[in-house]
């Protein structure tokens, strides 16, 4: 109205309206020093679709993506060469102990509850389940755990514990059952990207494949022993692709990180599968915070 004096609040309602038409056109928009990151650049950072949530926490503090996927990577691409026997490496993995405690393990785990801090659901589960089982394996494969060794006759020496119905049985099961975990995850990617698809595809057929392997040796050790080694490389396999993809988006949240002049595609999957509930309005979710 003419010669109406325009308020503090009016003039901060229009700054807000203004920066929400901007944000639906342009990738990213700095105001006062602060970045806002469009959906699918959050995706790609966090692995998981952007959500709202209260606090700063995530202008606070740094990424922590990055930490556990090359946790992952280390502990799970050396492993994926032992599992083919590349060079004559041993399939049982035991050579990557320490990788599995500290990389696999620590470095995932850790990441899991900075992802749960900054209330990253999907990515705080993901890097928790996957820290965990390294750690198991860890264990598993570490002597002094007596995970094995418990399964050795009185008298014979504790790796006879590996070659036992009874241990190769029952480790089967923790594999299947980490596929099915995994599967879960698989269909949860699809509103994430495609990298993340591939990994947990991936993942599925590698626990799968090394499943069989087991409790083909828990029926015959010595006369399955061809056929279970054949399903040991083929799960070996799979993680190789598992690990290439996951090498991939690492070098693609890299680039994002340093803000590099380009960008590598991560096939963003997070405006082709639709959320269930629809998103607030800008000025609601301006009131919530």
């Amino acid at each position: 109205m003419p010669g109406r004096k325009t308020s503090k609040p009016d003039i901060e309602e229009s700054r807000f309206d203004y920066h929400d038409d901007i944000g639906a056109t342009l990738q990213e928009a700095r105001t006062n020093g602060a970045v806002s990151i469009s959906a699918d650049l959050f995706e790609k950072l966090y692995l998981a679709p952007k959500t709202d949530v209260s606090g700063q926490l995530r202008r606070t503090f740094g990424n922590p993506t990055p930490i556990g996927l090359v946790g992952f990577l280390l502990a799970l691409t050396p492993l994926s060469c032992d599992l083919m026997q590349w060079r004559g490496a041993a399939s049982s993995g035991a050579n990557g102990i320490p990788q599995f405690f500290f990389f696999g393990g620590l470095l995932q785990f850790t990441t899991g509850l900075l992802e749960f801090v900054l209330g990253n659901t999907f990515p705080s589960v993901v890097f928790c389940t996957f820290g965990a089982f390294f750690l198991s394996l860890g264990g598993t494969l570490n002597p002094s755990f007596a995970a094995f060794s418990s399964f050795t006759p009185a008298g014979q020496d504790a790796s006879v514990g590996l070659t036992t119905q009874a241990f190769n049985a029952g480790f089967g099961f923790f594999l299947v059952f980490m596929g099915v975990v995994s599967f879960i995850f698989f269909v949860c990617a699809f509103r994430t990207n495609v990298c993340f698809v591939i990994i947990f595809l991936t993942l599925v057929l590698t626990f799968s494949f090394l499943t069989v392997a087991y409790w083909l040796l828990a029926e015959d050790f010595a006369g399955n022993a061809s056929t279970a080694n054949d399903f040991v490389i083929a799960g070996g396999a799979s993680a190789f692709v598992c690990c290439a993809a996951g090498w991939w988006i690492l070098f693609a949240i890299a680039l994002e990180s340093v803000d590099f002049p380009f960008q590598i595609p991560v096939g963003d999957l997070s405006r082709l599968v639709k959320p269930r509930t629809k998103p607030l309005p800008a000025h609601v979710r301006r009131e919530q915070v």
